[in-house]
């Protein structure tokens, strides 16, 4: 009972950590994603800024206006994670592709970094 469940799960497991990836990305690992955000700000093209306190504390301004405030962690892998104030959650994936730096969504989104 307990392979069929495993079997079962599996496939759902394994989407559920997945980045959607593009041919050439090659993910930063956590030394560099740590290099890049440490009490650092990240400015998008689209305008938006995240800051990265080296004490774990997040903030996102966003282009229009508005400002939303989290904490955030890197994992083992490199992968940021950040818990919003507002409950939300989300993790984000860091590569270099074709000599930029992208922030990869969870749910496929691409965020080039401004350099």
């Amino acid at each position: 009972m307990r392979s069929i469940l495993f079997i079962l799960c599996f496939p759902v497991c394994a989407l559920a950590d997945g980045f959607a990836l593009l041919e050439g990305d090659q993910p930063l690992p956590r030394p560099e994603v740590i290099a890049l955000t440490a009490n650092q700000s990240l400015v998008f093209f689209e305008g938006g800024v995240s800051q990265y306190s080296v004490g774990g504390a997040y903030s996102y301004t966003y282009a229009g206006g508005g400002t939303a405030f989290g904490r955030y962690r890197i994992d083992p892998d490199g992968v940021i994670c950040v818990d919003f104030r507002n409950g939300r959650h989300r993790c984000d994936q860091f590569v270099r592709s074709h000599g930029r730096v992208v922030m990869v969504t969870e749910d496929g989104q691409r965020f080039p970094v401004r350099p």
